[in-house]
């Protein structure tokens, strides 16, 4: 396995329009990364659980046909699985959650696949999925816990979501796991917050001082800022038609795991992942949009041609 992520899956109602009709996709930000690392054509797995319902099929079938294991997955008769609507209007988009005891939420460590997380090259992890519940929380550290002894590599994306934690906390549990980070994905007005720094420079090297050896600080609509092992650099952001950001972040993130693992240089995957994350925009849902490699590869190529 070269990618596993852990989390929470949800389906996902994306209004189509100010006023429109909703349509049925699938979100939860580490299944997302996950799908999106294989569309770049890593060998990627989820861990997490659904519920036994008409909704956790959906997603199972959905990972069966993006080529996502899902051995690691658990089916709870007890809970649900989690949903979520997105409306859009003139601030953007807003998520409305349906969320209380899903069955993810209800994970406990000892529900972990603990051969297949030792036998993963990279896990990645999301402070959202820490957020959800004590028991979840837990269950996170203890995933990051076994794949460092077993010398796998942590990502983790400091995805920040005050509806279900208290800023004191977040900061606290966001700051203990950036430690253990080899590779951190955090956006831009997220670590403002938990960090109190302003500028993409302060915030990185705060997380470097942490422990976190490779930052890709994604800035929305102006790029990324990388640094690591191969340099520093701000990346540029590419100019396309935005329709729907839903699934940017999490577009970089599979995409910039994939293509770290592929060529072992983050600065490579930071350029890679901020292209696959454009083209992730320019279409509704979290899922529906997320690019393969070979679109990627030809964007970027015709962005050279351009002079982009």
């Amino acid at each position: 396995m070269d990618i596993l992520c852990l989390g929470e899956p949800m389906i996902e109602f994306n209004q189509s329009a100010p006023g429109g009709a909703y349509l049925q996709g699938f979100g939860g930000d580490t299944s997302n990364a996950a799908v999106a690392a294989a569309r770049q054509g890593a060998a990627a797995g989820y861990v997490g659980a659904t519920g036994a319902d008409v909704f956790g099929d959906l997603f199972h079938d959905l990972w069966a046909r993006e080529g996502v294991d899902d051995a690691g997955v658990l089916r709870m008769a007890q809970a649900p699985t989690g949903i979520y609507f997105v409306t859009h209007g003139p601030e953007g988009h807003v998520f409305s959650y349906r969320r209380s005891g899903s069955a993810a939420s209800l994970m406990r460590p000892d529900d972990l696949p603990f051969e297949l997380l030792r036998e993963a090259r990279v896990l990645h992890v999301s402070a959202i999925s820490q957020a959800i519940s004590e028991s979840a929380c837990d269950t996170v550290f203890a995933a990051i816990e076994e794949v460092r002894e077993a010398g796998g590599l942590i990502s983790y994306d400091t995805n920040l979501r005050l509806a279900l934690w208290p800023l004191p906390r977040a900061r606290a549990v966001v700051e203990a796991t950036a430690a253990m980070a080899d590779i951190l994905l955090p956006g831009l007005d997220d670590a403002r917050l938990l960090t109190g720094l302003e500028t993409a420079e302060e915030i990185a090297a705060h997380y470097h001082a942490l422990g976190a050896k490779r930052v890709a600080l994604t800035l929305g609509a102006e790029g990324v800022h990388y640094s690591g092992p191969e340099g520093r650099e701000r990346i540029a952001p590419h100019k396309v038609e935005a329709v729907d950001a839903t699934g940017a972040g999490d577009a970089f993130d599979g995409a910039f795991l994939a293509e770290f693992l592929r060529s072992g240089d983050g600065l490579a995957a930071a350029h890679h992942a901020n292209a696959a994350a454009a083209l992730a925009v320019c279409g509704y849902g979290a899922v529906a949009p997320l690019p393969h490699r070979a679109d990627v590869l030809a964007f970027l190529a015709k962005q050279e041609r351009h002079g982009a």
